[in-house]
């Protein structure tokens, strides 16, 4: 199943009153895997920047002056995001501000199914915090880097999150080290301790006859009742 986590930032909290796309950031996932391939673009919002919003996200005015229109790029993000499902946290908003753009670049509005984190973290820690900093702590997902906000590294951070809030990881499928092929520690170093043979599992003839013996001594077993 191919997922793509997606993030936005924007010039402000309502695409009716005018606010723009100023970033989007896309990872994508397959059947839960993180596959490395990403898509991310920043976009002239042909508008100011407010400081609350500057203060959230770092992206000035003038460094976006030269960057290309969402009208642009918006054949590419759509062949990105395909027919996937998208994973995005607090996805209302970030939908309405990419159904506003595509509106604008006369392009039909999203119709992909979604998952929204924010819903999922709610139903798995109710009266609990939902941010996706209050999460990471949560899951023990280093965070550190994220001094600012930004589509594309949020989008990383949260395709984690989505991963622990379905049931976390299956590192090395619970193996065994020796059978994993990694050391024990966790660095996933390589592990040089020789495998164990495979256990005999045939009965030997002893084994064979006291069970004969030990099946002569149940009285009316089921199994000759049918």
């Amino acid at each position: 199943m191919r997922e793509v986590v997606l993030d936005t930032e924007t010039t402000g909290l309502d695409p009716l009153a005018g606010h723009r796309l100023v970033e989007v950031g896309c990872v994508e996932l397959v059947n839960m895997v993180a596959t490395g391939v990403t898509f991310q673009s920043y976009f002239n919002p042909q508008r100011d920047m407010p400081t609350g919003a500057q203060d959230v996200h770092g992206l000035t005015e003038d460094f976006l002056a030269d960057k290309p229109l969402f009208a642009d790029r918006v054949d590419e993000l759509l062949a990105f995001l395909g027919d996937a499902q998208l994973v995005i946290h607090n996805a209302q908003f970030d939908l309405g501000f990419l159904n506003a753009e595509l509106e604008r670049a006369s392009r039909p509005k999203l119709s992909n199914p979604y998952v929204d984190t924010v819903s999922m973290a709610r139903r798995k820690f109710p009266g609990q915090r939902a941010s996706l900093d209050a999460l990471c702590e949560r899951f023990g997902i280093d965070n550190a880097h994220r001094t600012k906000h930004g589509a594309l590294l949020d989008s990383e951070l949260l395709a984690e999150v989505y991963l622990e809030l379905s049931g976390g990881r299956q590192r090395d499928l619970g193996l065994a080290p020796e059978m994993s092929g990694t050391a024990a520690d966790g660095t996933g170093a390589p592990n040089n301790r020789p495998v164990r043979p495979a256990r005999p599992h045939t009965p030997t003839a002893a084994e064979l006859a006291a069970h004969a013996e030990f099946l002569k001594s149940l009285a009316d077993p089921l199994w000759l009742k049918t």
